[in-house]
């Protein structure tokens, strides 16, 4: 019977930021993982056609002067690079005009205030209220443990912007953006941007995860040869100091013993055995009800986790292989890391989108985001041509019925809509210039990851 310290479920980017610090903290440890390769979201593939890399979960690294495995294991020795484009979001408009934002906050107001000089004023001032709010407490909770509600609230009130950021946090990401800009472009762009990565626009109490989202929005930046480079930095200092990645494992049931966990049986029988600890990065149905076992956990908890919410909406994907990188009409926006919402031009319409996708159940094919790569990092494309990705919010229950993600002429004809509605911002995205494309479903997603359920992108 093989023994482990730790055992971790999942070799995904957790798993993999979790293995990392125990096996260089000398412990003896294990992942495990359910697809053959580890990286989990961190997925770099030649998707379409060969020497093309796709980035087929996570493309946008938004974090990266935060999170700790950055500093703590020096991952730019591990050739973990990144490009910090200087045009960060770019909305296209049917005028010819965009609305962007750049990693420069005056470059960013000159560009909002050919629409509004009081937004562009509005912008120069929240910025910095952002950044200070971010440094000093919105990016560390997402990776230092919980501070109980009553504790925390006293905290925040203890200073300035802390007790801004507690006025935010009783707000919607709607009404921030509303309260700060009046025009609506600018308000698309900004909603778009507070509210892209599953905050509902109109539910209160998430205001200071859409500040975080604001802050960020200036902040995008591509991992060089791809994403799946992070992910295989984290495999090597796993490796480096002792620990095992197993893949194409499925798992029965976690070992338990006296309420705790002490190893995991896999499909085949075989029992791994854990000394210090099992722990798993999947999803609270699949940890506690799947694997635990309803008998070894307590009536109040088992309806907790089985009214787990999932999310609203998923992500459509088109992967794109191109022969030449896209011209856009206006050419001050040819450089941009991010364009969206493409096809969508006022708050009214984004609200729209957002209706639609989550209570009628329909697939908006514009509102979209997209990103080509390639035009920061060749590396990801063969010499001279490009890559590039139409990302779709979308819902994973269609109104026709789920299924017909299924239906490849179905995707055909959402890869087209997506294309036309991309076509009406540039000028060479012809038939002749995609040499091929590729579609990812919300189904699609949920049977390749199956923590994804529903196709939920976090």
């Amino acid at each position: 019977m093989k023994r482990y310290d730790v055992i971790i479920i999942g070799a995904g980017p957790n798993g993999l930021a979790a293995g990392a610090y125990l096996s260089k903290a000398g412990l003896k440890v294990l992942l495990l993982e359910r697809q053959l390769e580890a990286g989990g979201g961190l997925a770099s593939e030649e998707a379409t056609l060969p020497r093309f890399i796709h980035n087929t979960h996570a493309v946008y690294h938004l974090m990266v002067e935060y999170a700790p495995p950055y500093k703590d294991f020096d991952l730019e020795k591990e050739n973990v690079r990144y490009v910090y484009p200087d045009l960060q979001f770019a909305m296209p408009l049917s005028s010819g005009k965009s609305v962007c934002i750049y990693k420069d906050v005056e470059r960013t107001c000159a560009s909002i205030a050919r629409f509004s000089r009081k937004d562009a004023d509005t912008y120069r001032e929240i910025s910095r209220k952002f950044q200070t709010q971010t440094d000093g407490f919105l990016a560390a909770a997402t990776y230092v443990d919980p501070t109980p509600a009553p504790l925390q609230a006293a905290m925040l009130e203890s200073t300035e912007f802390g007790r801004e950021i507690a006025g935010y946090s009783s707000k919607s990401p709607r009404k921030i953006v509303e309260d700060l800009y009046e025009n609506e472009h600018v308000r698309a762009l900004m909603l778009y941007a507070a509210a892209h990565w599953g905050l509902e626009p109109d539910v209160d109490g998430i205001g200071y995860l859409a500040v975080l989202c604001l802050n960020r929005a200036s902040h995008y930046q591509l991992c060089v040869g791809g994403s799946h480079t992070l992910a295989q930095a984290l495999i090597r200092i796993i490796m480096n100091n002792g620990g095992m990645i197993w893949g194409s494992q499925i798992i029965k049931r976690i070992v338990m013993s006296n309420g705790a966990a002490t190893g995991v049986e896999m499909e085949d029988g075989q029992i791994i055995e854990a000394d210090k600890a099992v722990i798993s990065t999947v999803d609270p149905i699949q940890t506690f009800i799947k694997y635990v076992g309803k008998e070894n956990l307590s009536e109040e908890f088992i309806e907790t986790t089985e009214n787990f919410k999932w999310e609203h909406w998923s992500l459509l994907t088109v992967h794109l292989a191109l022969d030449k990188a896209p011209v856009f009409k206006d050419p001050e926006i040819n450089n941009a890391c991010v364009y969206a919402p493409v096809g969508i031009e006022t708050e009214e319409e984004l609200l729209g989108l957002w209706d639609s996708i989550t209570r009628k159940g329909e697939l908006v094919t514009r509102g979209f985001n997209a990103c080509f790569p390639s035009m920061h990092d060749p590396t990801q494309a063969p010499r001279g041509r490009h890559t590039g990705l139409i990302s779709q919010m979308a819902p994973y229950k269609l109104k026709e019925g789920t299924d017909r993600y299924y239906n490849y002429q179905f995707k055909e004809e959402i890869t087209e809509k997506c294309l036309e509605t991309l076509r009406r911002y540039t000028t060479n995205m012809t038939e002749e210039n995609i040499l091929w494309a590729v579609t990812h479903t919300p189904l699609d997603f949920e049977n390749r990851f199956p923590d994804m359920v529903q196709g939920s992108i976090k």
